[in-house]
Formats: structure tokens, sequence, C-alpha cells
């Protein structure tokens, strides 16, 4: 009887632990992405391509919209157009100066986003993981903050 309630304990709880948090893979320098980075806070995924000319004059502003938001429960995400991966993300992340986190695993499933073939597209995401907007075009860091603000109430 003890075998068996402590086997029963052990399956409940590696299953509780499988559910903590989504994976979210890893980032543009293969470091692994926490998962307590994007749930539970509000969230700022841009799509950006290397070939996208609007993408580059947006990078410095979402770049400057990070530092801005640091400490506010609030994250800035890319996510290659493309699907590059590994050593080409990183080298394309790099040219473009990006400094914000670069997901290689493209979070749309995640939350329910929608596949957008125009560029840069960027969502703005509450900490329930609902969209709560989407911003076409080249965005300013200024523009995101104040629709972010906005969001919040």
């Amino acid at each position: 009887m003890l075998k068996r309630l402590m086997a029963v304990a052990a399956v409940t709880a590696t299953l509780l632990l499988a559910g903590c948090g989504n994976d979210y893979g890893v980032d543009q320098h293969g470091q692994k992405i926490a998962s307590e980075r994007l749930d539970k806070q509000w969230k700022v995924i841009n799509y950006w391509a290397e070939w996208c000319g609007p993408c580059r004059i947006e990078i410095p502003e979402l770049n400057s919209l990070e530092k801005q938001l640091q400490g506010q429960s609030v994250g800035v995400f890319g996510v290659n157009f493309d699907g590059l991966q590994g050593k080409e993300l990183s080298d394309a992340s790099t040219a473009l100066g990006i400094t914000f986190t670069v997901l290689a695993q493209d979070p749309a499933e995640a939350f329910d986003l929608p596949r957008s073939e125009a560029l840069p597209v960027t969502y703005i995401i509450d900490e329930k993981g609902k969209v709560r907007a989407t911003l076409m075009g080249e965005q300013t860091a200024a523009g995101v903050l104040a629709k972010i603000k906005e969001l919040r109430g």
C-alpha cells in the first residue's frame, strides 16, 4: 500500500512539474528561455526579417523600448519571420544590432497569433496570454509605450 501511494505521489509530482510554464526554446545566443520571462507578464512580440527595410529602421526603437520597459513586467521579444535558427539567427540578430531577446522558436501557437504576410508586425499580449493589439508596420518606442499604457489602463 505504501509503495503504491509513493508511486502515485511520484507520478503526480512529475505531472505537476511538467505543467509548470511553457517551453519557449532558446534565444539568438542559444540560451534557454525561462517560462517566467514570458508567462504572467505583458509581452511585445515583433516579427522581423533581414530583407525588410522598415524592420531595419524599427529595430533601434525596439532596443530602446526594451530598456525603457525594464522592471515593468513587460518583455520585448523578436521572432525572425524566415525561421532562421542557430548561427544564422545569431548572425542576423547581430548584423541588425538587435539587443532584445529573439526567440528561435516561434511562439505563434502558444499565443494564437495569426501569420502575417506583411512586415513588420508587432503584437502586444497581456499577462494572461491574450493578444490585446496588433500593430502593423514600423513602430516607435514612444508609440508602443503609449499603446501599452492605454491597454493596461
